[in-house]
């Protein structure tokens, strides 16, 4: 045993020296990159939500915003969307991931793969395509013929983007909920309808606390996607539904108010960074605790 102990070289301090610096080359190209085109633009907006069109360094365009019933109106709106968006998207994805996973139908596999190809669309196709058929000149209203006192213009307004937003983001929450669907031992469904268990409470009792992980955390990716959308609330045109990221766009293109669009910026970068905290924090929670349930469950091993 010395022997070979021996036979193995001992590692000298500037091999070590060398290893730790190549370890540092190899990390300085991912660094450059990521303080090149994230940390630096981002600086730069900080910097000039602080700085006035006198080029004046003060808080004043700070209160000025955020004080402003524009911004309390776009950041409350902004808010309720995502809310909203998001318990429809859990509720539908949820229900849809229940129905693949447990109650096949012919065809689908095929229904699956249409909604994981909503995944790789553009939001924008999807407020096109509601235009093409709830606009005033879309296909419902042309199959209505003016009845019913007037077009159907849902669309332009809070449900049309709400609509909008449950239809493209739903996958992101079916797909992992259906993917923890898959992970439940079949056996365990079937001692729980052995025993007289309802389907209802089957599924509330075996196969849902399996996919609580995979539920909070696509929860938690839509809350903050459906906080940052831009394309569906600019191609619908609901010229009253203003949030946050379209108060950057009115503020730093249409009226060239490029610190008062730098502060709403700060504040949107601000409140998805506090989204994610809150999304890996739930996650690890959660994951701590299956793992617990996990240690507490397992059967002990006899030897």
């Amino acid at each position: 045993m010395t022997a070979v102990a021996a036979s193995v070289p001992a590692v000298t301090r500037p091999t070590r020296v060398r290893r730790r610096w190549a370890s540092v080359l190899w990390l300085l190209p991912p660094l450059v990159v990521v303080l090149g085109f994230f940390c630096y633009p981002l600086a730069l907006v900080l910097r000039q939500s602080f700085v006035t069109r006198s080029g004046e360094v003060s808080l004043a365009v700070w209160q000025q915003v955020v004080t402003s019933p524009e911004f309390t109106a776009a950041l409350g709106r902004t808010v309720l969307l995502s809310l909203g968006a998001t318990a429809g998207c859990v509720l539908l994805g949820t229900f849809l991931a229940l129905v693949l996973a447990f109650a096949p139908f012919p065809g689908a596999r095929v229904v699956s793969r249409i909604v994981d190809a909503v995944l790789a669309f553009p939001s924008f196709l999807i407020a096109l395509a509601f235009t093409f058929l709830y606009g005033s000149a879309g296909v419902l209203n042309a199959a209505l013929g003016g009845q019913g006192g007037g077009p159907v213009d849902f669309l332009y307004g809070p449900w049309g983007v709400l609509l909008a937003e449950v239809t493209f983001y739903t996958p992101f929450v079916m797909r992992p909920v259906l993917a923890a669907f898959a992970q439940v031992p079949s056996a365990q469904l079937d001692v729980a309808a052995s025993l007289g268990a309802r389907p209802a409470l089957v599924l509330w009792r075996v196969a849902l606390p399996e996919a609580w992980p995979a539920l909070a955390s696509g929860a938690c990716l839509t809350l903050l996607l459906t906080m940052n959308e831009f394309g569906i609330v600019l191609f619908v045109g609901a010229k009253d539904v203003i949030t946050l990221p379209m108060l950057v766009h009115t503020k730093g293109i249409v009226t060239f108010d490029y610190p008062a669009a730098c502060v709403v910026a700060v504040v949107n970068v601000l409140l998805s960074v506090a989204l994610y905290a809150a999304h890996r924090w739930v996650f690890r929670v959660l994951g701590a605790g299956r793992s617990g349930e996990g240690r507490r469950g397992a059967v002990p091993n006899p030897a």
